[in-house]
C-alpha cells in the first residue's frame, strides 16, 4: 500500500497528461488542414512532429480496427475513452486497497 497508491496515482496523472497530448494534437491537426497555421514554422513544425511522435503509436491500432467514416478520424476520441476507463479502473483498485485496509 505504501508504494501501491502513489504509484498507481503517478499513473493516473502520466494518463490525464496523455489525454492532453491527444487532444492537442488532433487540434493541431486540424488548424494544420484548414490551413490556419503554417508547417514550414519551425515552432509549429518542431511541436507537430513531437505531438505525432508521441501520440501515433497509440492511434495506429485504433485506425487500423475502425472502419472508414468518410475522413473522419474518431480514433483520438476512441483512445480517450480507454484512457478514461484505465483510469477508473485504477481508482476503484486503490478504493478497494482503502476499504481493504492495506
Amino acid at each position: 500500500m505504501i508504494i501501491l497508491d502513489p504509484l498507481i496515482r503517478i499513473i493516473s496523472l502520466a494518463l490525464t497528461i496523455y489525454v492532453y497530448m491527444v487532444i492537442a494534437s488532433a487540434i493541431l491537426s486540424w488548424l494544420v488542414h484548414f490551413g490556419v497555421i503554417n508547417t514550414r514554422n519551425q515552432f509549429v513544425s518542431m511541436a507537430g512532429e513531437f505531438l505525432w511522435r508521441l501520440t501515433e503509436p497509440a492511434l495506429r491500432p485504433i485506425r487500423r480496427f475502425m472502419p472508414s467514416l468518410g475522413g473522419i478520424d474518431i480514433s483520438p476520441i476512441i483512445l480517450i475513452l480507454i484512457i478514461y476507463f484505465i483510469q477508473m479502473v485504477l481508482e476503484r483498485i486503490l478504493f478497494a486497497l482503502y476499504q481493504s485496509g492495506l
